[in-house]
């Protein structure tokens, strides 16, 4: 026996009970995290609990505690809010109230606990823990439980996951239900602009933030907006002035609307709060503009969660139960955490006391350090958002017609020229890319060209300079206004590099998928023979398949991801008005399973068939089995996914396993328990207007990469030009865990797979166990000390194994 099976063996969860319950306010995910916990919890053998309304439900005992099966989570995943229900509850919040939640507890042999909660509820967790074995004692003085309960139920263990859309708890990347909150806003701020841009109006939006000013931040990153508040940065003295001059000068370039979004805690320098009716009535006052508040309240904590909120709270809860099978006595109290694209555990009271550090930093107005506080990611949107917010006037700035198109002989430090492109298929983002990359541009003294239809329109001279204003509006359009083609440059190198000379073109931004890699690795090797494309290029990763090495996150595959889990609600309430249904799902992706099996996970598939787990006919009839079982309970529906028919070509599998034959093998295998339909989504994952994530995330890393630009244009400066052939001068801009890393194109080479065109370890595989273990597949796993959730190759259905480290 191995030592990581050894391992598992002490963590089982055979005798063990475990409670779930949800606190403080509502937020969307909440009930993935439920049903992870519950599903997981049952499938390492343990007894699962739910807490209706929170510490109310176990102050008060009952019902309220009620033990849960594998069906009672059947149907939640897509469902808003929390199906188990929250409540405040002052009387935990006293001794005796905790003491009566004790006594119930106890009652039920239920000693782990886990809490889905803001940091008041994970905090009155940790008190409750720490009081456990001096309210056990006072239990049994009073007769209302024995010794022996009291010695079998004498430890109480706790691991917390935060359910909050403010986004406000320190040592998390993001918090469940913000990633719904900020749809939910940008929804409305799409439907908003349409109508202002109609009228010529100002219009001013409150979002949720009292004490946390992430929901607006990232929202106007997100659309673009002209001014932002909130709490963490209150504007300085004469900001009035400031913004109606800002405003004003809207007007005059004959912008059409203007968006002013605003956190409920916005305050200024004297810690006075700002209102929306203030800045309106300033608005109207000084400028005369028609301007309208629109204040989101409770529709931002409403709704379906989205594929992001589904996913890492299914995350979250499968790693808090393994947290409370591994803990022992004297396990402090831990909160689940994201960190870049890992579930971590972090000490629970360390991020608490973080958090409170953040408000005491800004009721003593040290608002620096509050904003350090609240971590990398807070402090990233915030610059990109100083960075964007202000523009240099166009007319400080040469234009290429005054020198005949040529670079000016000048100082290292420009004004240079460099041209933005979109290659490869369309990806939602890669508008705010365009935008973000533009406007830093120019607010680094740079011509901004941008070129029309990829290599293609860059071959025949499709090249136009952009402005500051030409770029408005584009953060919230889908697919490419660029124009984008799949051709690669190695067939043009000879026009594109006359079309640089003539354009005098000192750096290149490339923004799209795997032909974008391609061709940036032709260009790069066409640099012996062609001196004006000695100049530094840097690629943005843009494509729904997410299949670009060197990042785990490409722009576009958010949006397709939350356009699979849509049409895939849909299905499933569908199939429950006709029981004993199984839908065949195809997605994009080519050779790369990440939106099959990433989008599986979000919307609760059964299976997802992938080319980077080889399977067989056996597989499939394993999966029929699964199936035709699942119909005798009262989950009567079942969802497969699968990419394209891009055929699996190795040993193990046949090219007639498509889409067609699965869905042909599904269908006559079923008959007489369930019947089966097919659905092909096809060009529907591409389009559609960019998620808040893909919107957030094509702004950030196209202001970085022309930052990176910036410094290799003055590098590479050298007697009036600009001349770079070194291997890092051409470089990829990708998202590795936390932090955006600039990677030379010619060292990714051996990290790919040319022939399928995807990257050779790619990290979501680590997910496919955890879709497998919640749809309740009798398959066996290994716990081991990695400290990661690990991927194992799987063999036939017959011998699975599924690897899960903690």
């Amino acid at each position: 026996m191995s030592n990581s099976r050894k391992f598992f063996e002490s963590l089982t969860g055979a005798g063990k009970s475990i409670a779930v319950l949800t606190s403080g306010g509502d937020a969307q995910g909440m009930n993935a995290a439920v049903r992870a916990v519950v599903r997981m919890g049952i499938y390492v053998g343990a007894k699962v609990y739910f807490i209706h309304e929170g510490y109310q439900g176990m102050v008060d005992g009952g019902d309220n505690i009620q033990e849960a099966n594998w069906e009672s989570v059947s149907s939640m995943l897509q469902v808003g809010g929390t199906v188990i229900g929250s409540a405040r509850c002052a009387e935990f919040r006293a001794r005796e109230g905790r003491l009566r939640a004790a006594c119930h507890l106890v009652q039920r042999g239920i000693t782990n606990l886990c809490v889905i909660g803001g940091d008041g509820s994970l905090t009155g967790a940790n008190l409750f823990r720490e009081e456990w074995s001096g309210l056990l004692q006072e239990l049994v003085q009073s007769g209302r439980i024995d010794e022996r309960s009291a010695e079998c139920n004498s430890v109480l263990h706790i691991v917390g996951m935060v359910g909050s859309i403010d986004n406000d708890f320190c040592g998390t990347d993001m918090t469940i239900g913000t990633d719904s909150a900020l749809h939910r806003i940008i929804e409305v701020v799409d439907a908003i602009m349409t109508t202002a841009q109609s009228h010529q109006r100002t219009f001013v939006l409150e979002v949720m933030g009292r004490h946390c000013g992430y929901l607006a931040l990232v929202s106007a990153l997100a659309c673009g907006a002209d001014w932002v508040f909130i709490p963490e940065m209150p504007p300085t003295d004469g900001w009035e002035e400031q913004m109606c001059q800002k405003l004003s000068e809207n007007r005059a370039d004959k912008k059409r609307l203007n968006i002013i979004i605003v956190a409920e805690g916005a305050i200024n320098s004297s810690n006075k709060p700002i209102s929306a009716g203030y800045i309106k009535d300033l608005v109207v006052r000084c400028l005369g503009l028609d301007t309208r508040v629109t204040i989101l309240g409770h529709v931002q904590r409403g709704g379906t969660p989205s594929a992001f909120d589904r996913i890492l709270a299914s995350r979250m809860g499968v790693e808090a139960v393994l947290a409370l099978l591994e803990a022992c006595p004297g396990t402090p109290a831990c909160v689940v955490s994201l960190c870049g694209n890992q579930a971590v555990r972090l000490p629970l009271m360390e991020c608490v006391q973080m958090t409170q550090e953040v408000q005491k930093a800004m009721d003593e107005k040290r608002f620096d350090d509050a904003v350090r506080l609240r971590g990398r990611s807070f402090e990233n949107n915030l610059n990109t958002y100083k960075l964007l917010s202000h523009r240099k006037a166009d007319a400080e700035l040469p234009h290429a017609e005054e020198n005949g198109g040529e670079q000016e002989e000048g100082p290292h430090d420009g004004p240079f020229t460099v041209a933005v492109l979109n290659v490869g298929a369309p990806a939602a983002g890669m508008n705010a890319a365009v935008r973000s990359a533009v406007r830093v541009g120019i607010t680094e003294g740079h011509r901004m060209m941008a070129v029309h239809d990829g290599f293609e329109g860059f071959a025949k001279g499709q090249i136009k300079e952009m402005g500051w204003g030409d770029v408005g509006g584009w953060t919230g359009q889908g697919g490419s206004l660029l124009g984008t083609k799949r051709t690669l440059p190695a067939k043009h190198i000879d026009k594109i590099a006359e079309q640089m000379r003539i354009h005098g073109i000192n750096a290149l931004l490339v923004i799209g998928g795997f032909e974008a890699y391609l061709g940036l690795q032709e260009l790069l090797a066409a640099r012996g023979s062609h001196d004006p494309l000695c100049v530094p290029m840097v690629m943005v990763p843009s494509t729904v398949s997410n299949n670009i090495p060197g990042s785990d996150l490409s722009i576009g595959a958010d949006t397709a991801l939350n356009a699979i889990t849509g049409t895939c609600d849909r299905i499933k309430q569908s199939a429950s008005g006709t029981k004993r249904r199984v839908f065949i799902i195809e997605t994009m992706g080519g050779y790369c399973g990440y939106l099959a099996s990433v989008g599986g996970l979000a919307a609760g598939a059964d299976a997802a068939y992938i080319y980077e787990e080889p399977f067989d006919i056996r597989d499939l009839q394993s999966n029929v089995e699964h199936l035709r079982e699942k119909m005798k309970t009262t989950i009567q529906r079942g969802l497969i996914l699968r990419n394209e028919n891009y055929n699996d070509r190795n040993e193990n599998s046949s090219e007639n396993y498509t889409t067609d034959f699965i869905y042909q093998l599904y269908s006559e295998e079923g008959k007489g328990v369930f019947d089966c339909r097919k659905n092909v989504l096809g060009h529907m994952q591409q389009g559609g207007a960019p998620s808040p994530f893909d919107r957030n995330f094509g702004t950030k890393i196209a202001a970085k990469a022309v930052q990176w630009l910036s410094k290799r244009l003055k590098d590479f400066y050298r007697e009036g030009r600009v001349f770079a052939n070194t291997d890092d001068s051409a470089c990829l801009l990708g998202m590795r865990r936390r932090a955006l890393v600039f990677q030379p194109v010619t060292q990714l080479k051996e990290e790919t797979d040319f022939v399928h065109r995807i990257p050779k370890e790619q990290w979501w595989l680590k997910l496919r166990p955890l879709m497998k273990i919640l749809a309740k597949y009798k398959t066996s796993y290994d716990i081991t000390d990695s400290g990661q959730l690990e991927h194992v190759t799987r063999p036939r259905a017959r011998d699975t194994e599924i690897a899960i480290t903690i």
